[in-house]
């Protein structure tokens, strides 16, 4: 569901039933995306912009 520049970063949080989630996207893709995530029971949604990738 998650596209992303390679993969997304999943870390393990203190409680065992929740993990984070970080990943890179297109900004337009974030219309398509979002509510996607939503429908899946994301939650704590944080979008921000990126300055900069060095590949």
């Amino acid at each position: 569901m998650l596209p992303a520049l390679q993969k997304p970063t999943i870390s393990h949080l203190s409680d065992d039933d929740w993990v984070a989630v970080n990943t890179i996207i297109d900004e337009s893709a974030a219309w398509d995306v979002i509510p996607r995530l939503k429908e899946a029971r994301a939650e704590g949604i944080v979008e921000y912009p990126l300055n900069k990738v060095v590949l």
